[in-house]
């Protein structure tokens, strides 16, 4: 089984402490994690640490490359506005060679987009913040800056995550898993989660779902238990994935 961080944030962990979790995970499990980064969205994330919300793209931008850096042993390391690596050495390094793929998180704007393909080895998108129209426009922007950053599509992957998901038959139940628990947990109105693609109320309508996110091109799908994980996960995989002609590759998370 594939480890996956969805997502660290590598600006407000700290690069240089996160590169040293992400190798003790990485060698721990055998060389089987793939890291996943994004900047994060919370303006109250960054008070509480001190950093400025307006900079975190440039600090992100940065850390990734410290990151990528430091895992991968870079004899030069690496120098910028906020971060030096210059000395630093992780010991041990991590198992895989030259280091865990880094996969950036993006909601999937254009300018994320770009920064998908300048600096990462994968995509990992939001089933919240997109539906499987946009999904599949992304995938196609995503390609073309691909091809700016001299990169093949076909050996770049993507994944979904954030797909939160509730299977009950109970339409109360799945309204007060919306408003209830999602909405305020994320700070969004319901009515806009209840319009993405989303895996909560009956099985059948999770299966169209997902098939629909399937049909856009998602070949990697992370599915996000609200409550009662381990039974959501079991039903999950007896009454919704059967029901889906071409299944993608989907993980709990």
């Amino acid at each position: 089984m594939t480890l996956a961080t969805t997502a660290a944030l590598p600006v407000l962990r700290g690069p240089v402490q996160l590169a040293r979790t992400l190798a003790a995970i990485d060698i721990l499990s055998g060389g089987r994690l793939v890291v996943g980064v994004g900047p994060g969205s919370s303006a109250d994330d960054y008070a509480a640490v001190g950093v400025g919300y307006q900079e975190r793209w440039r600090r992100f931008d940065e850390a990734v490359r410290v990151l990528r850096a430091l895992l991968h042993g870079d004899p030069a390391g690496f120098e910028g506005e906020f971060h030096s690596t210059r000395g630093v050495r992780l010991e041990p390094r991590p198992a895989q060679r030259p280091g865990p793929l880094i996969w950036v998180a993006s909601w999937g704007s254009p300018a994320g987009l770009r920064r998908v393909a300048r600096l990462g080895d994968g995509w990992l998108a939001s089933a919240y913040n997109t539906t499987p129209d946009r999904f599949r426009e992304a995938l196609d922007r995503l390609a073309e800056e691909l091809a700016r950053a001299g990169k093949a599509r076909g050996s770049f992957p993507s994944a979904i995550a954030t797909t939160w998901l509730h299977i009950t038959e109970d339409k109360g139940e799945a309204e007060r898993m919306v408003s209830g628990v999602l909405a305020p947990m994320l700070h969004r109105p319901a009515e806009a989660l209840r319009s993405a693609p989303l895996l909560i109320g009956p099985a059948e309508v999770c299966a169209e779902r997902l098939a629909a996110l399937v049909d856009a091109g998602a070949r990697r799908v992370f599915v996000w238990p609200l409550a009662d994980e381990l039974r959501q996960l079991e039903l999950f995989r007896e009454r919704v994935t059967r029901l889906v002609p071409r299944q993608p590759s989907v993980r709990p998370a």
